[in-house]
């Protein structure tokens, strides 16, 4: 995703402070580095586009806790906490002080913390604010994570060693006197330094280093899963998820690294889609195909039939014509309704009996809701519908009789 990082400087930061950035276009490579205040910043465009601020290493200390068994990063009680697990090891007032969880954390175990002061941070969040470029996250320049590395900084008045790893983030003068603090270096130890301190850092170390440019520092530390932003800072957080999802869901979209998802996430959609057509145009052909069948039986049945419209429907009506016709009964004549009445209903005076061609109407009945639902049911399994109206017993044959 198309990023701007921004190195924050130690001191406070004002409007007028110049701030070294990189432009990034994709979060991974590198692109042009200057300087400048923070309104003059680059705007970054794009998907899911961000702005990463750095706390560089020395405004940062670090240091690491046993949580208490159910404390989480969510818990209100955080902060009470940590003061009271740092309270000895701070050189400051806690109360001056900003305290960041390490990213992650489940509880049980330790855990590091990052701590830094609250008004210098305030302050940059603040300036950056106002001048239109907030920051998406604000991450460490070096963090206790990965394999022990050292880092070579600075310029040969004020040269640097950052020592990071698993162990903790330790900063000491790049000067013969360091080493006995520095641990126990062999080849596979990444050994780093800036150009202006390579030559320093190698007559130091007595070892060969690999030279690193700063802006590739900050891509480094901008790919960090760390966020600084938390507790009173990270009141903008609901913000800053919405802009996380967008820059995952930009990145899954853009990055050469998830094409081979996506080309397997379009084919995967494209085959339901010709599976599905497939099956609807096989279901489809069934249903003609009994349809069909229906109105053949009729036209071969009644060739007098020139028109289908409804074969069930016609066909119905033919057989009512064809019995009536040659004098055939069906279980929709008066003979049969009062024959499947009389077979389950208990014999009873009636006081009038109306047939209109498909519906018997029964007068005089007296049955209560218990002895109609009986009376329904067994009808019902004789091919009759049946419901009481008042006294009236209604009687119906259903289709198909």
């Amino acid at each position: 995703m198309p990023s701007i990082v921004v190195l924050l400087p130690p001191a406070s930061l004002t409007a007028s402070t110049e701030l070294a950035y990189l432009l990034t276009p994709d979060g991974r490579q590198a692109g042009a580095h200057a300087s400048a205040p923070a309104a003059l910043l680059p705007q970054p465009t794009g998907a899911g586009a961000e702005i990463v601020a750095i706390a560089p290493a020395a405004a940062l200390s670090w240091h690491q806790v046993e949580l208490p068994r159910g404390t989480t990063a969510s818990s209100p009680r955080l902060r009470a906490v940590l003061q009271g697990l740092l309270e000895e090891r701070l050189l400051d007032e806690p109360e001056a002080l900003h305290f960041a969880l390490q990213p992650d954390h489940r509880g049980g175990g330790p855990v590091w913390v990052a701590v830094c002061d609250r008004a210098w941070l305030r302050s940059a969040v603040q300036v950056l604010e106002a001048a239109q470029r907030p920051a998406t996250r604000i991450v460490p320049e070096f963090a206790p994570e990965g394999a022990t590395s050292i880092f070579a900084l600075g310029d040969p008045e004020q040269a640097q060693f950052v020592v990071t790893g698993a162990e903790g983030v330790a900063i000491l003068p790049l000067a013969g006197t360091s080493l006995a603090l520095l641990p126990a270096l062999d080849d596979s130890t990444p050994l780093m330094a800036e150009p202006a301190v390579a030559a320093l850092a190698e007559q130091v170390l007595q070892h060969k280093v690999e030279l690193q440019q700063s802006p590739q520092r900050w891509l480094r530390a901008a790919q960090s899963g760390w966020d600084l932003a938390q507790s009173e800072f990270a009141s903008s957080g609901r913000a800053r998820t919405f802009k996380k999802l967008a820059g995952s869901w930009a990145e899954l979209l853009r990055a050469p690294h998830w094409r081979p998802a996506r080309w397997a996430a379009v084919a995967l959609v494209a085959l339901n889609l010709a599976g599905l057509n497939a099956w609807a145009w096989k279901e489809n052909s069934a249903l003609q195909a009994k349809r069909d069948a229906v109105q053949r039986t009729l036209t071969q049945t009644f060739p007098q039939v020139k028109v289908v419209v409804d074969a069930p429907v016609q066909m119905e009506k033919e057989v009512a014509a064809l019995r009536l016709a040659t004098g055939g009964s069906s279980g929709r004549d008066l003979e049969a309704m009062l024959g499947a009445l009389a077979s389950v209903a208990p014999e009873q005076p009636v006081t009038g009996i109306e047939f209109s061609g498909t519906t018997l109407r029964v007068r005089g009945l007296a049955y209560g809701p218990d002895q109609a639902g009986s009376l329904a049911m067994r009808l019902r399994s004789l091919g009759y519908g049946a419901a009481m109206q008042g006294d009236t017993l209604v009687l119906s044959a259903e289709a198909g009789l």
